[in-house]
């Protein structure tokens, strides 16, 4: 790796800290500059527009998540063990340090519900993805009989999201020690509920 290549991702893991703590819209060249003691003028020569740089933060979220809870998902057993690695991956973002401590994609949800634009079609091409990997998932689950035959996969991964939206809230938000237990009886609670359909 050349030293501009590596300075460069240096740069972005930075600014990835820094938006996880201010958010993306607070996330700026001069803001950045202060934090990594460069110059705007050498912060520029990296990235031309405040949005670039948002952009590759996001590109490399995506690739973090990718490693933390995609992949060594997908090398469990397939079906319901698969299904609760990526739910556990994803306990395990939320409050990692690799996540700044909070789902950077739900909080760009709120922040870029309402705003079109490049950040805003990165993110929803990400979470399609995840979307379509939990689907897949949940279908390998249905027919390898470890839920339901009537169980839906998008419903499944609907709630699923549902479960880990809460999570963040009870863990962040309102500081609850048990909100990681709740969130997995809740998990099981729709495994089991496929187990019963398919019994």
């Amino acid at each position: 790796m050349q030293k501009g290549q590596l300075t460069r991702s240096a740069i972005i893991a930075q600014a990835f800290d820094t938006a996880t703590r201010i958010g993306f819209e607070q996330l700026s060249l001069a803001e950045l500059a202060a934090s990594t003691d460069m110059s705007k003028s050498g912060l520029y020569a990296h990235f031309k527009s405040k949005e670039a740089l948002q952009q590759a933060v996001l590109e490399l979220a995506i690739e973090r998540f990718t490693a933390m809870v995609v992949q060594p998902a997908l090398r469990q057993p397939r079906g319901v063990p698969r299904l609760r690695a990526l739910f556990e991956g994803q306990l395990e973002w939320i409050g990692s340090t690799d996540s700044g401590g909070r789902c950077l994609f739900m909080a760009l949800g709120q922040e870029y519900r309402d705003r079109p634009g490049v950040i805003r079609d990165m993110l929803v091409r990400a979470l399609k993805d995840w979307n379509g990997i939990v689907v897949r998932v949940a279908t390998d689950a249905i027919q390898d009989g470890g839920l339901g035959a009537d169980e839906e996969p998008r419903q499944i991964a609907f709630e699923m999201a549902g479960i880990v939206m809460a999570f963040q809230q009870s863990l962040k938000m309102l500081g609850r020690a048990d909100a990681q237990a709740m969130a997995r009886r809740a998990f099981q609670s729709l495994v089991t509920r496929g187990k019963r359909a398919a019994a």
